[in-house]
């Protein structure tokens, strides 16, 4: 783990992550905060976040739409911008 990460404000669960993703680069990290990705993208890992997520389960047919799952993560507390949301729906067709 490169010790410019401990200096940061960052969870102890996403070091923990970011550090197994540099230590097997052909993972992705799953981060959704902003100072967390930024920092996982400079040390060149592959990050998604939730929404990609959510975009590729109904891809894979795991989910038939992904508007139900927006609205269950915004009423628990994910902030979706309305602009992300339209993209997002507009992604998986929606």
């Amino acid at each position: 783990m490169p010790s410019e990460w401990l200096a940061l404000d960052l969870g102890a669960g996403e070091l923990t992550a970011m550090a197994l993703v540099l230590e097997n680069p052909s993972r992705i990290v799953l981060l959704d905060d902003l100072l967390e990705r930024r920092t996982a993208q400079a040390a060149g890992l592959t990050v998604w976040g939730t929404l990609r997520v959510v975009l590729e389960a109904k891809s894979h047919g795991l989910v038939a739409q992904i508007a139900p799952l927006l609205e269950r993560l915004s009423a628990g507390g994910m902030w979706i911008s309305d602009d992300i949301r339209r993209r997002v729906l507009a992604l998986a067709e929606e």
